[in-house]
């Protein structure tokens, strides 16, 4: 009787995870919405697994209907766009200096963008603040 457990056990079929698709294409820079993706029933991986992970965030490449949405597809939506004038800080201790620069990339909230010290014209990365402000020397 125990044998038929343990048997049982590893005879059992696999349960398969679920991916979010795309049910029509999206377009890049495309913000996305609870219309345009479903789950389905496949075992991705490096896809999304979570509905509320993907609504609301913006696709970085174009998304072909039926396909998994992977996790390097989407980013948060941006809210600086190329060429766009921004300030940037660097904070050390009670030091504070501001200084004018360029954002050479789209980025959103939190994410590493390149940027153009206008002064040097020297090209810095730094991470876009809530309020749009760049924090480089992190």
């Amino acid at each position: 009787m125990r044998w038929l457990g343990f048997i049982l056990v590893f005879w059992a079929s696999p349960g398969f995870a679920q991916s979010v698709i795309a049910l029509s294409g999206i377009r890049a820079q495309t913000v996305i919405s609870a219309e345009m993706v479903a789950l389905a029933e496949a075992d991705t991986l490096g896809a999304y697994s979570a509905l509320e992970a993907v609504i609301g965030m913006e696709a970085r490449v174009n998304i072909y209907p039926g396909r998994p949405i992977m996790l390097d597809a989407l980013g948060a939506p941006a809210i600086l766009e190329r060429n766009q004038a921004v300030v940037m800080r660097f904070s050390r201790g009670a030091l504070t200096i501001y200084s004018e620069g360029r954002v050479l990339d789209r980025a959103g909230v939190g994410e590493r963008v390149r940027v153009m010290n206008m002064d040097s014209k020297s090209v810095i990365f730094g991470r876009v603040g809530a309020d749009g402000i760049i924090e480089v020397g992190l």
